[in-house]
């Protein structure tokens, strides 16, 4: 069975620049931290992973100071730990309000993908709370409730671009590396994804269009929709997409030959349309 595992955020939706970071900010607001963070700022913190690991880089002894937190290193990621959280509520509750829209394409081939029988699941270091929010307004709530696995969060010890949160996801889905592609959308997912052993299709965003893809099989815009075609940016694969990402380039993405498991994936198709 071919494995489709998506990254959440800049992959199903556009979510840092509209949703993280107005999120981060009005969190430090709210708990009278003296920090906002600039677009330019979050594009440096994007460098690492998770939210939660994000907010304790600022604890710094300065930061510390003028914040008021307590001495102890314990009292303070217990600080960032409810700064997180709340965090996470008011960006859930900015996804649930429609203010960020699914990426190109992500309906349609999630609604394909999943017409053609293959198992699809989301692996992303946010919490979550903040991916199944995403998830059930990119997917829709039927499509949603069709994913075979969402892993998020701490579930891991380390995040992207470490394999670990791909690793579980091999393991828990019971999935072949040579039959799972992955769509991720910077150069810490394409990592952690290559690092799994894993093929990896890469569309980018305002935040990583300028980073280093040498490893992905395929790099676009995005996924295309009628009336929006992508853009190739890096292809190294026997895709040869035209205007939209289709499941033919996909399965083209993996190890082996392309042809046979374009063919072979046609075929069930068209059975399972014949029912």
């Amino acid at each position: 069975m071919t494995t489709l595992i998506f990254d959440c955020d800049g992959v199903l939706a556009d979510t840092e620049r509209h949703g993280h970071l107005p999120a981060f900010n009005q969190t430090f607001r709210e708990f009278g931290l003296p920090v906002q963070w600039s677009e330019e700022d979050y594009g440096v913190k994007l460098k690492i992973g998770g939210g939660k690991e994000r907010m304790a880089s600022l604890l710094t002894e300065d930061f510390a100071a003028r914040a008021g937190l307590p001495p102890e290193p314990e009292r303070r990621l217990a600080a960032v730990a409810r700064w997180h959280e709340r965090k996470t509520q008011l960006y859930t509750e900015r996804v649930r309000a429609g203010e960020l829209p699914p990426r190109p394409g992500i309906r349609r081939l999630i609604a394909d993908a999943l017409a053609a029988g293959w198992q699809l699941a989301v692996a992303s270091t946010s919490a979550r709370a903040s991916v199944e929010a995403v998830l059930e307004i990119a997917a829709g709530p039927q499509l949603a409730r069709r994913f075979s696995g969402v892993f998020a969060g701490d579930v891991v010890a380390r995040k992207k671009p470490a394999p670990d949160i791909y690793q579980l996801a091999l393991q828990q889905l019971g999935a072949q590396p040579s039959d799972t592609l992955v769509i991720e959308d910077s150069q810490n997912g394409l990592e952690a994804a290559s690092a799994a052993g894993l093929r990896c299709v890469v569309t980018v965003n305002a935040y990583t269009q300028h980073e280093c893809f040498d490893g992905a099989a395929l790099v676009v815009s995005h996924l295309g929709d009628p009336g929006l075609p992508l853009t190739v940016l890096q292809n190294r694969s026997g895709a040869r997409p035209v205007a939209l990402l289709q499941l033919a380039d996909l399965l083209a993405c993996l190890p082996g030959p392309a042809q046979a498991r374009v063919a072979h994936a046609a075929s069930q198709q068209e059975a399972g349309g014949s029912k």
